[in-house]
């Protein structure tokens, strides 16, 4: 009886809940990702390093998708694996195809779009990826492994806080990404499509946007249940 006692104590409150706005999360910023490829005007940055990643990589996205989070998933492992979880595993395994789905449903619904299309597309999915961010990371069962890097650094290393270093990790992302493309033989008047307008609005306002949806909406939700079942 004390065992299943201290399991159950173990259960974060509001799991259902939590569940929830994690899967709703990832989805929500997999399909964003989607509007951005529409916009061609710059993804956000962690996708504008996984754009120029296939760019020089031969591999099916989502599958290249899968391997690059690989890689920052044993990292948040090894510093703290508090940041894994449900959540974690929902965008290893499905964001880049919800992503490839969604960019290519699109592509059949907004066929050429003007610039004042692809304009309204860049801000949609701003808004939305760092509204589904929100969501997944108030959860807390766990975040993308990109995401991770940021809370890792702010919470776990105590090295800033989380909109400063978000930015900077951001950046270097864009750089890395942008330095991929070019090394895969992409052409310099083709970077404004993986790294453009849209990417830099990310880059600096990304951080900012997620805390803002953290504080206003993801969190009272959450509390709000909780208070409830109180």
């Amino acid at each position: 009886m004390q065992n299943e006692t201290n399991v159950k104590n173990k259960l974060p409150e509001n799991l259902g809940r939590r569940i929830g706005m994690s899967l709703a999360g990832v989805i929500i910023c997999a399909v964003s990702v989607g509007v951005f490829k529409i916009a061609a005007l710059g993804v956000d940055p962690f996708q504008s390093f996984m754009a120029g990643l296939d760019f020089l990589v031969p591999l099916d996205f989502g599958l290249l998708y899968i391997i690059a989070n690989a890689i920052l998933f044993f990292f948040a492992f090894f510093f703290d694996r508090h940041y894994i979880g449900i959540a974690t595993f929902i965008n290893l395994f499905l964001l880049g195809y919800i992503t490839q789905f969604t960019y290519a449903y699109l592509q059949t619904v907004i066929v050429e779009p003007s610039l004042l299309v692809r304009a309204i597309c860049l801000l949609i999915g701003v808004v939305v990826i760092c509204f589904g961010s929100a969501f997944y990371m108030t959860a807390d069962l766990g975040v993308s492994t990109y995401d991770a890097v940021a809370l890792i650094i702010c919470n776990t290393w105590k090295k800033g806080k989380f909109q400063y270093v978000r930015i900077i990790t951001d950046l270097c992302c864009v750089i890395i990404g942008v330095t991929l493309f070019l090394i895969g033989g992409g052409k310099a008047g083709s970077i404004p499509t993986i790294a453009g307008v849209g990417t830099i609005i990310t880059a600096f306002f990304m951080g900012p946007l997620i805390e803002f949806f953290n504080v206003h909406v993801a969190r009272p939700v959450l509390n709000r249940a909780t208070k409830k079942e109180r």
